[in-house]
């Protein structure tokens, strides 16, 4: 079993030398914060900074996301994919215009209670923004705690809080990511340079084959990427016209505009939803 005291010293000296340089580490702004955890949830670190910094000059406060158009909010999320998270993002900037002033809760169960806030990112935005000793589970995380501690990964959000220290948490909970994305990765980790080698027992996850780009590109998310690429440039498309630029996949339409990105009208045109 890892001595937690040691693998606390270790990954935080580490990460005291080898942390990324990412923009949204440099601000305690709640808001940035919480646009950087969503637009990072399933998108990579790189293809996301330019994105984090185009969408804050685009809404650079809660106040200017909630003022704009759900469609202004899906144009602006061009090329991220999983445009849901944009509709979220600007549900959650209304709603704390509406109950919370304007800003954005403080407290972990504050944040939780938005609508479209999970654990992990309530827990992101208490510990990053307001510096609160809140534990959070991505992947990354997951993988190396579970590597580290020889916990069964499903048992791992359970025990994440326990490890956190109470006066270092942003280090440390911006360490594990770094530490999982870099060097404890899920194939082929790099043992022999990490700074937790002498602790931990060895990786006992695996990671699932990647998809090959055929398979993407029959897939549901792409078309689904497809027919909001296509409303984005224009006010508005007849449903059979946009229907035959997405191989006729009427069923997400009708998807998408019951999740509320589109909508139809009764003259069967759709467009993004206001």
């Amino acid at each position: 079993m890892a001595d937690l005291a040691r693998v606390q010293t270790a990954l935080l000296e580490w990460y005291a030398l080898q942390a990324r340089d990412l923009p949204w580490r440099h601000t305690r702004d709640p808001y940035a914060i919480l646009v950087s955890e969503v637009m990072l949830q399933q998108t990579q670190v790189d293809r996301v900074i330019p994105k984090w910094q185009a969408w804050l000059e685009r809404f650079p406060t809660l106040a200017d996301l909630a003022a704009a158009t759900r469609a202004d909010a899906i144009r602006a999320w061009q090329g991220l994919g999983y445009n849901l998270r944009a509709v979220r993002l600007h549900d959650i900037a209304r709603q704390a215009m509406a109950d919370y002033g304007g800003a954005l809760p403080r407290s972990f169960e504050g944040l939780l209670a938005l609508h479209g806030i999970g654990r992990y990112t309530a827990g992101a935005v208490a510990c990053f923004a307001y510096e609160q000793p809140v534990a959070m589970v991505d992947t990354n995380v997951r993988r190396v705690l579970s590597r580290v501690f020889g916990v069964e990964p499903a048992k791992v959000d359970r025990m994440a809080q326990s490890v956190v220290p109470m006066t270092n948490a942003y280090a440390w909970n911006q360490a594990l990511m770094d530490l999982g994305a870099t060097l404890c990765r899920a194939s082929a980790p790099l043992c022999l340079v990490c700074p937790l080698l002498s602790e931990c027992p060895g990786p006992t996850t695996r990671s699932a084959p990647a998809r090959s780009q055929g398979e993407f590109r029959s897939s549901n998310r792409y078309y689904r990427g497809r027919i909001l690429d296509e409303l984005r440039g224009t006010p508005a498309l007849p449903l059979d016209v946009l229907a035959a630029r997405v191989d006729d996949r009427r069923d997400l339409i009708e998807r998408l505009a019951a999740e509320g990105l589109i909508e139809l009208d009764d003259q069967a045109n759709v467009r993004l939803a206001e």
